[in-house]
């Protein structure tokens, strides 16, 4: 039985791929790629011939059988259009489907896009969450963000040119003005990494409109932060609890697409309330529906 070997592969620069990544693509049976027109210009760069497939979100159901049997007779690499596959891509279920069929799955590390921009963000690098491109949809971006207003480790995520802006304002609005990195084109002739606040890099990117693959880089909250914002907004809103204003606080969260225990633990946080309480209001008003 043939082995799966996932290749890493330039995110930018021809030159940045290893030795043992051409060897791999040359010596398999066949190359499972994202976008073959993309990864020929590689493998006509490296003057490699083996066959080449496509394997993308659109066609992963069809294409799975046919890797499936290649490698019952020899070893199949795949990559993606940049960086390292199954990392955003639809080569985690490939990954899944060839370990339940009893296949050996190997990584061929190398370029990775997240990785590239976190170290050379400045930011912390010992503790990091990725989490992909960020929701198409504002409600699910907003809550996404919510999700994360209080981790303390730096985390690393995707966005597309043309959205790039109102993430950055979504930025701002729920997670202040913490540092950012935003990297664009990474090992690219233009690379670029702007750093800043959200609103010092909606300034930048309104001047300079965004073109390219954006990698954003976002500082962790500050430790004890959490407790600390708890605490003040006990000391200032003492008496502001009521279930009548966590209602009303819960429905102006829901009317900006923020709902659930994200809503529940801004609510709780915003209005000095105790979480359990404003859960309950919660389940009041919208847990029956749900």
């Amino acid at each position: 039985m043939g082995t799966l070997y996932l290749v890493a592969t330039p995110i930018g620069n021809l030159e940045d791929i290893t030795l043992r990544a051409l060897r791999v693509l040359r010596e398999a049976r066949l190359i499972a790629a994202e976008d073959t027109r993309h990864t020929r210009i590689l493998l006509d760069h490296y003057q490699i011939t083996t066959p080449c497939i496509s394997y993308h979100e659109h066609n992963k159901l069809a294409r799975r059988a046919e890797i499936l049997a290649a490698l019952q007779t020899g070893d199949v690499a795949l990559v993606s259009d940049a960086g390292t596959p199954a990392i955003a891509d639809p080569g985690l279920e490939l990954v899944q489907a060839c370990l339940a069929e009893g296949h050996t799955v190997t990584p061929i590390p190398g370029p990775s896009a997240p990785l590239a921009a976190l170290v050379a963000s400045g930011m912390d690098t010992s503790r990091f969450a990725f989490i992909g491109f960020l929701p198409r949809q504002p409600r699910e971006r907003r809550e996404l963000l919510s999700a994360i207003v209080d981790l303390t480790l730096t985390v690393i995520c995707f966005e597309t040119p043309h959205r790039l802006l109102e993430a950055l304002r979504d930025i701002a609005t729920t997670l202040g003005e913490r540092q950012l990195a935003v990297a664009n084109d990474l090992t690219k002739r233009f690379e670029a990494i702007a750093r800043g606040t959200a609103t010092e890099l909606i300034d930048h990117f309104t001047s300079h409109p965004p073109r390219g693959e954006f990698t954003i880089v976002i500082a962790g909250a500050e430790p004890g932060s959490e407790r600390k914002r708890d605490r003040q907004r006990l000391r200032a809103q003492p008496a502001s609890a009521t279930p009548e204003t966590i209602a009303s606080h819960l429905h102006q969260l829901a009317a900006q697409g923020i709902t659930g225990s994200a809503a529940v633990r801004r609510a709780a946080q915003e209005l000095g309330a105790p979480k359990n309480t404003v859960y309950d209001v919660w389940r009041e008003l919208f847990g029956k529906s749900s």
